[in-house]
Parts: structure tokens; C-alpha cells; sequence
């Protein structure tokens, strides 16, 4: 049943390009938005014991800031804009996932 309907929805995307990609934009934003409120819930959580949580605070911020940019289609024109905010994310999760891991392997004093 489900493999019908994402053939189905294949068939469609095909037949209306602009209006699937307007739509994958919304969800993108969507999850953006999602993403954006997890980490900044989980920089306040981690504020008591994690020195860095300023980090996720502020990618949390950045990935709400994105969403936001990416639903409301501000300046959105061009296909590459989506795979550049796309890049964003994975270079916050990146940096965010280093700075802990040199954070929890830092020698006690």
C-alpha cells in the first residue's frame, strides 16, 4: 500500500515539478524548525554540567533562523539555495560534534 502511494507520488512530482519542490521546501523548513527547538531545549538542559552549551544554544538559534528563511521562502529562487542550507546544517551538526568531543576527552585539571 505504501510503495503504491509513493509511486503515485512519484507520478505527480513529475508531472509538477515547482509545485513538489515549494512543498519539499516547506517540509525542509519544517524540519529545520523541528531540529532548531531540540538543540536549544537541549543547551538549556545540558547548561548545568556542559560548558559548551552556548554552542547548541546558538545552533539552535541558527537552525530556526534557517527554517524560517527556508518556509517563508524569502529569497529562495534557486534549487541550490535548498542544498546550501542543507550544507549549513550538517557544518553546525559537524562543528557542534567536535567541540564536544574535544570537551569530553579535555584532561581534568
Amino acid at each position: 500500500m505504501f510503495g503504491v502511494l509513493l509511486v503515485a507520488a512519484g507520478v505527480v512530482s513529475r508531472i509538477h515539478p515547482r509545485e513538489t519542490f515549494a512543498g519539499f521546501a516547506d517540509v525542509l523548513g519544517f524540519v529545520f524548525l523541528l531540529i532548531g527547538i531540540a538543540w536549544t531545549i537541549e543547551a538549556f538542559a545540558q547548561e548545568a554540567f556542559n560548558r559548551l552549551w552556548w554552542l547548541k544554544l546558538t545552533s539552535g538559534i541558527l537552525m530556526v533562523v534557517l527554517a524560517f528563511w527556508t518556509s517563508g521562502q524569502f529569497f529562495l529562487t534557486r534549487a541550490a539555495t535548498l542544498l546550501v542550507f542543507a550544507g549549513i546544517w550538517a557544518a553546525i551538526k559537524g562543528v557542534n560534534d567536535i567541540m564536544r568531543t574535544f570537551e569530553i576527552r579535555k584532561p581534568a585539571s
